[in-house]
């Protein structure tokens, strides 16, 4: 009887770490002004931030990568120079140069342990992860700041929330929360 009280009392100790300790950590992508209309990424180590320049009307690929505290933007691709372009004499340290039509600029800014973005209106704003392109208009409206971080959640939030999910490929995960949706 003692030893059945034993391995209950280990048991529900067990499922209790596994369903409700933060241990999964996930990429977060959450409305600054209501957090919680968000979407998680379970594979973010790296990712590219897309979007269409407003003056050249050109894609900017934006590279970043993350140790699951901070982010690191490592590269950018542009095909056309505009207003708001990075340049290499204003960048120490960048690795410059042009190939089929597209320029890429190599360097290495630490962007902190979470970082803003802006849903634009002609902007189309997308993330890539593992090759797979999700457009965030989809699941934010235009004009919406986002907020980037890292985040450890339980897995019983990850699992209860999704109300919403889309398995790749390559077997990423990207959910939407129960309370949100887009009209």
């Amino acid at each position: 009887m003692k030893r059945t009280i034993i391995i209950a009392v280990i048991f529900l100790a067990l499922i209790f770490v596994l369903f409700f300790l933060p241990l999964f950590t996930v990429l977060s992508i959450s409305n600054r002004k209501n957090p919680s209309e968000k979407i998680y990424f379970t594979d973010g180590k790296e990712f590219v931030i897309s979007y269409t320049h407003s003056v050249n009307k050109g894609r900017v690929h934006d590279y970043y990568k993350t140790d699951g505290k901070n982010f690191v933007l490592y590269k950018t691709e542009f095909v056309s120079y505009g207003a708001g372009m990075p340049e290499i004499e204003e960048t120490p340290g960048a690795v410059f140069y042009e190939a089929d039509g597209t320029y890429t600029m190599e360097y290495k800014r630490n962007v902190g342990r979470s970082f803003l973005l802006s849903v634009g209106v002609i902007a189309r704003h997308s993330i890539s992860i593992n090759g797979n392109e999700f457009f965030l208009e989809d699941f934010f409206e235009p004009k919406t700041s986002l907020v980037f971080n890292n985040k450890k959640i339980p897995i019983i939030e990850y699992t209860i929330s999704k109300i919403e999910y889309k398995k790749s490929t390559t077997g990423d995960l990207i959910e939407r929360q129960r309370n949100f949706t887009k009209e």
